[in-house]
């Protein structure tokens, strides 16, 4: 009497709180495979990885040594092998979501998709959207570059990002999320940027009286998964995975479009001060990062550049 095959597993990382626009559209590929594929497949979300002690830099490690199949992550760490991924690294250059959502459904898309093809272990299942990122301190307004001068400010790991906000005035400290949420409220820090949904989502707003709505970078998501898992899994199994990626990654986008005004909805403003630079004060950020950006941008094909700045 023949038996069906044991249900392939798949595991998908995360490290974030439910509520987060990254984990429900996590929740949405599962649910997406489980109308696919019903009991062939076994999902598994790991939404918050820094709940078992782990940082979120441990993500793409798990995923390669197959502790989990799947995860979401930053783009800031594979801009090593996929130089392109750089692009979306340089301060003021994305003009606005409907360009850089039109660039990854287009030719900037596909050359990252191929790049990761090509230099690593990872398939890309889909570019999420984590928003603009924007500043936040405890000490005082910033309006200009003159107000961050000497503020310690919370960093992503990346060398650039350090010679932004050295350029801003400020001094940066690169660590990894999980090492910042656990000492925020302490004296390391002064500052951070991120984009408003993990300010809020990490509970940074409440220990940040002052938002600046700087936009100074935008923040890139991979949503990846194991190559040699994927390959392994018959074909049927690689279409339903990818056609619930094309869905979730629909759906995450849509999620972070609506993020930022439903965050500022939810903040007290008699606990956090918004502020919003005039096109004046914008342009003073502009001019502060102006060495950075001219001496990383002629390491880019301009066309890249203009997929990502065209308007």
């Amino acid at each position: 009497m023949s038996t069906s095959p044991p249900p392939i597993t798949l595991r998908l990382g995360g490290y974030q709180k439910p509520a987060s626009i990254h984990n429900r559209a996590a929740g949405c590929f599962g649910e997406q495979l489980g109308s696919r594929l019903g009991d062939r497949l076994r999902f598994e979300l790991v939404g918050n990885v820094l709940e078992l002690g782990r940082g979120s830099a441990d993500l793409p490690r798990m995923v390669a040594s197959g502790e989990l199949e799947a995860c979401y992550i930053s783009s800031v760490h594979f801009t090593g092998p996929v130089p392109e991924f750089g692009a979306l690294e340089l301060p003021f250059v994305v003009r606005d979501r409907p360009t850089v959502h039109q660039a990854f459904e287009g030719e900037y898309g596909a050359l990252l998709e191929a790049g990761m093809h090509a230099s690593t272990d990872m398939r890309l299942l889909g570019l999420w959207d984590n928003g603009f990122r924007h500043l936040s301190n405890r000490v005082r307004p910033i309006r200009t570059p003159a107000d961050c001068q000497g503020l310690k400010i919370r960093t992503q790991l990346s060398a650039l990002h350090g010679e932004l906000f050295s350029a801003l005035g400020f001094i940066p400290v690169p660590v990894d999320v999980k090492e910042y949420v656990e000492q925020a409220a302490g004296p390391r820090f002064d500052a951070q940027e991120n984009p408003l949904t993990n300010t809020f989502n990490f509970s940074v707003h409440k220990l940040h009286r002052y938002m600046t709505l700087t936009g100074h970078l935008f923040g890139g998501t991979v949503f990846i998964c194991n190559a040699r898992a994927f390959d392994r899994w018959p074909a049927e199994v690689q279409q339903a995975v990818l056609e619930s990626a094309r869905e979730a990654t629909l759906h995450q986008r849509a999620l972070a479009a609506a993020e930022d005004d439903t965050i500022l909805g939810r903040l007290d403003p008699a606990e956090n001060e918004i502020i919003v630079p005039t096109v004046d004060e914008r342009q003073a950020f502009i001019d502060a990062a102006g060495p950075v950006i001219a001496r990383h941008r002629v390491g880019f094909d301009p066309k890249v550049l203009s997929w990502l700045a065209a308007g």
